[in-house]
C-alpha cells in the first residue's frame, strides 16, 4: 500500500495543507490500495493562486504553443497506457482489456484532437465593422467523476488548456490515482508551473471550496444532478461560469421495422459496459408491443454472455454496490418481472453486481425514471410510435438514446423528436467530436470537440 503526501500545484508537488487521508480501495477485493491526502479549502485557495498567477501568460502564449504542449501531453499519457490502465483497474474495477482500449485509448485521443484544435481554431471572426475575439474565460475549477476517471479530466483540461485556461482539478476520491498519473504526465509535458494544478479531496470539503472560490471563473461538474444543483446554486450565486454534465435515463428506442437482434445485442453491450456505470448508457429499452416477449428473450440470452468478474467487473464502492442492489429490489417490489441476475451477490468478495434484465417495466416505476448507474436494462413494451415518444421523453432527464429502424430517415425523423443531447442511430459510432451533454435535468453545455472548446471561451468585440 502507497501513501501519497502532495497535491500538484504550481508546477511541482507540496505538502498538503492538513493531515487527513482517503483511502483508495481495490472494488474487485476490497483491500485498501492507496491514501491520498484529503485536501482542505486551504490547499484549495493555494492551487487556485497558482493558476491565477499562471493565467496571464499562458493565455498569452499563441495557439500553436498551446496545441504543442497538448500534443507533448498527450503524447505522456500514450506513453504510460499500461501503466494508467492498470491503474484504472485497481481502483475503479474496469477489466483490463476495457481499461487500455476505453479508459486510455479515449482519452488520448480526446487530447489529441484538441491538439489539433488549438492550433485550427478561429479565436477571431470580422463581423460587420466589429472584431470578435474569443478569449479564455479564466481561472476553471474542473470536479470530475470516479465512472471514467481519465476521459472525464482530459474532457475538461484539454479544452481549457486550448483555449489559454489555467486549471484546478479536484478529482473524484474514489479514484485519485489516475490523477495523480494524469499530473506526473502534465508536469513530464513541460506545461508552465501552475497552469495545471491538483488538489485531492472530499466532495463537500476540497470540491465545495473550489466551486465557491472568487478566484474561479468557471466551474466545470460532471456527476449527479442533486450535486450539480448545488454547485450549480454556489456558482450561480457568484455569477460565475458554470458547466454541468449531470444524470441520465436514455433511452433505446426499437422500431417495428429494425433489426431486432442486432438492437437488443447492441443495446445489452450498451448498458453492460463499464458495469453500467455511465452516465448516458441506454438503460430502458423500448419494444413494440408485437415483438416484446421475443425482444426480452434475445436480451436474456445477451446478458448471460457478460459473465461478472470477466467482461462485467465490480462497481467502485460498497456504496454504489448497495444503491444498486436496493433499485433492482425495488423493482421487484413494484412488480416489474427479473429475467436475469438479482440483488444477490453473485461472488464472495468484491463490489459485485449481477448483470440484471427487467421485463414488464412500466414508465412510471422506480426502475423507469431514476439513474440506477449499474448493469441493470429495464425493457418497456410501447403500442405506437407516439407512445414510443412519450415514453422515451417522459423523463427529467435528456443526456442520450439510442434510435434502430430498418430504414434511416425513418429513424433519424424519430431521433430529431427526442429530447435529448446525443442519439446513435442505428449503432453509430461514438464521435469525440461531436458535441456531448444534455437536455432537461442531464445538464448545462456541452463537451468534445469544437463545442467543447467553446464553453472555456468569452467574446468580446471591437467596432471599427
Amino acid at each position: 500500500m502507497k501513501v501519497h503526501d502532495g497535491m500538484y500545484t504550481g508546477g511541482r508537488w507540496t505538502p498538503a495543507a492538513g493531515d487527513d487521508t482517503i483511502a483508495v480501495v481495490n472494488p474487485a477485493d476490497e483491500r485498501v490500495i492507496a491514501h491520498v491526502p484529503a485536501g482542505t479549502a486551504e490547499d484549495v485557495d493555494a492551487a487556485v493562486r497558482a493558476a491565477r498567477a499562471a493565467l496571464p501568460g499562458w493565455a498569452a502564449t499563441p495557439p500553436a504553443g498551446r496545441a504543442a504542449l497538448i500534443a507533448a501531453l498527450r503524447d505522456r499519457l500514450a506513453a504510460r497506457t499500461d501503466e494508467i490502465a492498470a491503474t484504472v483497474t485497481a481502483e475503479l474495477g474496469a477489466p483490463e482489456q476495457f481499461a487500455r482500449q476505453v479508459h486510455v485509448g479515449l482519452p488520448v485521443a480526446v487530447a489529441g484532437s484538441y491538439a489539433e484544435l488549438a492550433a485550427g481554431h478561429p479565436f477571431e471572426e470580422r463581423i460587420g465593422n466589429s472584431t470578435v475575439l474569443h478569449e479564455p474565460v479564466g481561472v476553471v475549477g474542473a470536479i470530475t467523476p470516479w465512472n471514467y476517471p481519465l476521459h472525464q479530466i482530459v474532457a475538461k483540461v484539454a479544452p481549457a488548456l486550448a483555449a489559454g485556461c489555467t486549471v484546478v482539478l479536484k478529482p473524484a476520491e474514489d479514484t485519485p490515482l489516475t490523477a495523480r498519473l494524469f499530473a506526473e504526465a502534465v508536469h513530464e509535458a513541460g506545461l508552465p508551473a501552475g497552469v495545471f494544478n491538483l488538489v485531492t479531496g472530499l466532495g463537500p470539503v476540497a470540491g465545495q471550496a473550489l466551486a465557491a472560490h472568487e478566484g474561479v471563473d468557471l466551474v466545470s461538474f460532471t456527476g449527479s444532478t442533486a450535486v450539480g444543483r448545488r454547485i450549480g446554486a454556489t456558482a450561480g450565486g457568484a455569477v460565475k461560469r458554470v458547466a454541468l454534465e449531470l444524470g441520465g435515463k436514455s433511452a433505446n428506442v426499437i422500431l417495428p421495422s429494425a433489426d431486432l437482434a442486432k438492437a437488443v445485442a447492441v443495446g445489452v453491450a450498451n448498458v453492460m459496459s463499464n458495469a453500467g456505470q455511465t452516465c448516458s448508457a441506454w438503460t430502458r429499452m423500448l419494444v413494440h408491443t408485437d415483438r416484446y416477449e421475443e425482444a426480452v428473450e434475445l436480451a436474456k440470452a445477451a446478458v448471460a454472455k457478460y459473465p461478472v468478474g470477466e467482461r462485467v467487473g465490480p462497481l467502485v464502492s460498497a456504496r454504489q454496490r448497495d444503491r444498486v442492489r436496493g433499485y433492482i429490489e425495488q423493482g421487484v417490489a413494484e412488480g416489474a418481472r427479473l429475467v436475469a441476475g438479482g440483488a444477490g451477490a453473485p461472488l464472495e468478495r468484491g463490489y459485485y453486481v449481477a448483470p440484471t434484465v427487467f421485463a414488464d417495466v412500466t414508465p412510471e416505476m422506480t426502475i423507469a425514471q431514476e439513474e440506477i448507474f449499474g448493469p441493470v436494462l429495464s425493457l418497456l413494451r410501447y403500442e405506437d410510435e407516439e407512445d414510443a415518444l412519450r415514453i422515451a421523453n417522459g423523463t427529467v432527464y435528456g443526456l442520450a438514446g439510442a434510435v434502430w429502424a430498418g430504414d434511416e430517415a425513418e429513424a433519424v425523423a424519430f431521433a430529431r423528436r427526442l429530447e435529448t443531447g446525443q442519439v446513435d442511430i442505428n449503432g453509430g459510432r461514438f464521435n469525440p467530436l461531436a458535441p456531448f451533454g444534455g437536455y432537461k435535468q442531464s445538464g448545462v453545455g456541452r463537451e468534445l470537440g469544437p463545442h467543447g472548446l467553446a464553453e472555456y471561451l468569452q467574446t468580446k468585440s471591437l467596432q471599427f
